[in-house]
């Protein structure tokens, strides 16, 4: 009994060693928390953020054996090595590559002396969430938290005004929450459908297709399935979707209404709530809706579709990993990301889970990709297209990029150009599965990443949603989870045919 006493009592010793005056003058500092375009427009900030306001924070704290994390994924996919596809648990992950215990219980003895609040801690160790007053952000971090107007919404947005420092001896990676001048956005796009349903798309001559099932001739239900997998009896048994999802919930009762009028079996649908998120729908329950909605279209056998809910971008994809229940996961969202958001697209990688983000529905990109979650290497970015059938329930007739050309009416889209989002990354290098290819015909670039990786139908998609109203919705956040939900067909073959799971990662690996 003596030693179980005496473990603890070491461990703290340590921690408070960790913690002692003469580690904290070694201040390290921070990269990549000021917003890119508060120093480019020298933007002049009207005010600070009031020092009672409370903010939520994610400290991300590094892997360790980085370069044995990246052989052990290029072994995973590459099928000459004896590792090929022995994808890693989470438990195994935490071990191999995530923090030592003792280093996070380093930072959370640290943050509870400068006054937060711990409210949510990973079982990777790769984050830490706290809530803490402005003024305590201030003081802890050697910053000033400013507020600014943004330059092309309209509102303000917080941003520190310099690089957070923090005097703690325990390497920390970043600290996401310090800003808000990206918030996370839903990637679809909504007209009257009168206005969109077989008709000229937005009087610029590309004419949208109404052979679905729907009324009007929108795509629902087995539409999806009779045109990408004809004839094929798999419906993702025994798989789990996962969906990221922020800012609101969904009305189960859209989801059931959706599966009567389509003809389909009832899908169990549960959220996961992270952090305290109370999950209410509001102002992108449509955006849920889509999602769940086309997950089960193309699978309309899963086991179940959870929905991941939460504030903070980092929070919510971290829950996925250290689940590890959903191996098909997509989400239909921009979002801001940071070096803690590389490293759980890597756990996804060693895991063997499937990530598919919408590519975006602003068109080409002709400079940077206005969002990290869009160009990642790690993951699989989901392009559009137009769909044609031979009608109602019928096979694939033909396929075309998806472009909608141009209008106001999406607000913060400031080009005024709608279609499916692709190009050339300009601070992304060429990854190995995109080099030796030919770029001549379709004008790629041969040293950076091109974009998007795959795609499907993103035009004239039925949809129900708030409280029982329709609408036909496009935009790429309808192709990723249809891209979900296909990869959960390619799984349960896999798992029926006693071979490991797949993962549609650059290529079918």
């Amino acid at each position: 009994m003596k030693s179980e006493r005496l473990f603890p009592a070491m461990m703290m010793a340590m921690v408070m060693a960790v913690l002692t005056p003469a580690s904290a003058t070694a201040r390290q500092v921070l990269s990549g928390h000021v917003p890119e375009v508060v120093a480019r427009l020298h933007l002049q900030p009207p005010g600070r953020l009031a020092g009672t306001n409370q903010l939520a924070l994610a400290i991300g704290l590094p892997l360790r054996n980085r370069e044995a994390l990246t052989n052990l994924l290029q072994q995973l996919y590459d099928p000459a090595s004896a590792n090929y596809h022995h994808y890693l648990t989470p438990a195994q992950f935490a071990a191999k590559f995530g923090p030592t215990e003792l280093d996070y219980q380093a930072v959370i003895a640290f943050v509870r002396q400068n006054g937060f609040a711990v409210t949510g801690t990973h079982p990777n160790r790769t984050l830490l969430d706290v809530r803490g007053s402005v003024a305590d952000v201030e003081r802890t971090l050697h910053v000033r938290i400013n507020r600014y107007q943004h330059p092309t919404e309209n509102r303000t947005f917080f941003a520190p005004d310099l690089e957070p420092s923090l005097d703690l001896a325990v390497p920390v990676l970043n600290v996401s929450g310090l800003d808000d001048f990206i918030q996370p956005r839903p990637l679809n796009l909504t007209k009257p459908r009168n206005q969109q349903i077989g008709a000229t798309a937005l009087g610029v001559g590309v004419a949208m297709p109404a052979t679905g099932s729907a009324p009007g001739g929108g795509f629902m239900g087995n539409d999806f399935r009779a045109a990408y997998v004809p004839g094929v009896t798999l419906t993702g048994s025994g798989q789990t979707v996962g969906l990221v999802e922020f800012n609101s919930g969904f009305y189960s009762d859209d989801i059931t209404a959706y599966e009567s009028q389509a003809g389909l079996p009832n899908v169990p649908v549960t959220p996961v709530l992270i952090n305290g998120y109370d999950g209410s729908p509001g102002v992108a329950n449509l955006e849920i809706s889509l999602d769940i909605e086309m997950a089960l279209s193309m699978a309309p056998g899963l086991d179940q579709i959870l929905v991941y809910e939460g504030a903070l971008p980092d929070d919510v994809l971290n829950c996925i990993a250290t689940n590890d229940v959903a191996k098909q996961i997509s989400a239909s969202w921009g979002y801001s990301t940071d070096a803690a958001t590389e490293q759980i697209y890597q756990q996804f990688a060693a895991q063997g889970q499937s990530f598919f983000n919408a590519s975006g529905d602003g068109d080409a990109w002709l400079g940077p990709v206005y969002c990290g979650s869009c160009e990642d290497p790690n993951i699989t970015i989901v392009g559009g297209t137009t769909l044609t059938t031979s009608g109602p329930g019928g096979a694939w007739v033909s396929e075309s990029v998806w472009n909608w050309g141009s209008d106001s009416w999406y607000a913060w889209n400031p080009d005024g150009d709608f279609g499916s989002s692709g190009g050339i990354s300009t601070d992304v290098s060429i990854p190995a599965w995109q080099q030796g290819v030919n770029m001549s015909a379709n004008h790629g670039s041969t040293t950076m990443r091109n974009l998007p990786d795959v795609a499907l139908t993103a035009d004239n998609v039925y949809v129900i949603y708030d409280n029982g109203s329709k609408t036909s919705s496009g935009g790429t956040s309808a192709a990723a989870p249809l891209w979900a939900g296909f990869t959960a067909l390619v799984n349960e073959q896999a798992l029926a045919s006693g071979r490991p799971r797949a993962r549609i990662w650059f290529r079918f690996s």
